[in-house]
């Protein structure tokens, strides 16, 4: 009996060691993917681990080299994923279940990222002062909204994706001068986050603001902040031409894993319906699978016309976005 007992103890040891962990650098919220992260281990056996920052991370995979302990980068903003591509921190996936999963236009065409979560650059009004509105960005620039409008930092990765999606449609030129009337028909000074800028719509600062719709559905969502949200109304821009303008968060597998295949299986399983439909109760995000719906409060919101551009072409313009931004001085 004692050698059967120490035989079961010695396989059970050995099957523990064998089961694989995914090391996750993850500028994604703990409280956001720990629960999909569960459900992944419950359903595979795989194990995961995540180092959560808010910045930083790149620069770390960078030092750690072939030491890194990361086998994959959970991150946000379009420009995110590109720069770790850029900095040859990653490795291609070869994925049918993935390429499955996720449409074309939200691949990189190098199979080196992948976006996992969708968010739209909204433009809010006061629901009782304007009420909801068919607006283009382009519009943001006209006279009639001079002293009417707020916004976060430019230089804010959402602010620069959507100066990036402006140079995509309309070059450098017509984007300065949309960045100089924009401008100039500012309330205050940029400032605060996405969540101050529906707050300040509430209290009369301003009429009109820009900001990504997972913020407003999470201040709906929080008893201290509706009395914010409930005011504001969400108009989704430029939807009798091009669509509105949307970002992603997603990931990649680094180049120096030392869990690849496993690393690929919880690309697979994020990109799956369960996870999408995990992400999209938890934060308010659409989904980047097709086959998953928003969460029903975001669904109250209506449906609508996304950009068509390739995300990719948002990181490409990235550092001309910044060079506009510097040049008509917009936080100033």
């Amino acid at each position: 009996m004692r050698r059967f007992l120490a035989a079961a103890a010695l396989l059970t040891s050995a099957a523990v060691q064998a089961a694989p962990t995914v090391t996750i650098y993850s500028y994604r919220q703990p409280f956001l993917i720990e629960p999909m992260l569960a459900k992944f281990t419950e359903q595979t056996g795989i194990n995961t681990e995540v180092v959560f920052a808010k910045k930083g991370l790149d620069e770390r995979l960078k030092r750690e080299g072939k030491l890194t302990p990361a086998d994959l980068v959970l991150t946000t903003d379009i420009s995110r994923l590109t720069g770790l591509v850029d900095m040859d921190l990653v490795q291609p996936v070869a994925s049918d279940i993935v390429n499955s999963n996720l449409p074309k236009q939200f691949r990189d065409p190098d199979n080196n990222w992948f976006a996992l979560t969708l968010r739209v650059r909204n433009v809010y009004s006061s629901a009782e002062r304007v009420g909801k509105v068919d607006i283009n960005y382009e519009d943001l620039a006209k006279p009639q909204y001079k002293g009417k409008i707020c916004t976060r930092s430019g230089k804010n990765a959402y602010n620069i994706a959507l100066v990036s999606s402006m140079i995509a449609h309309h070059g450098e030129a017509e984007t300065v001068q949309w960045l100089e009337g924009l401008k100039a028909n500012l309330a205050r000074k940029p400032q605060g986050n996405d969540r101050a800028q529906i707050k300040a719509v509430a209290e009369g600062v301003c009429d009109y603001a820009i900001g990504n719709s997972y913020y407003y559905g999470k201040m709906l969502s929080d008893p201290k902040q509706a009395p914010f949200a409930e005011p504001v109304a969400i108009n989704f821009p430029n939807q009798d031409n091009r669509g509105a303008h949307v970002n992603v968060s997603g990931a990649v597998v680094t180049k120096y894993a030392k869990q690849p295949e496993a690393a690929v299986k919880l690309l697979e399983f994020l990109s799956g319906e369960q996870a999408q439909q995990m992400y999209a109760e938890a934060n308010m995000e659409y989904p980047v699978n097709p086959k998953v719906k928003p969460s029903p409060l975001v669904a109250g919101w209506g449906s609508f016309k996304e950009d068509s551009l390739p995300i990719y072409q948002l990181a490409e313009n990235h550092q001309a976005a910044v060079k506009l931004l510097d040049q008509v001085k917009f936080d100033l």
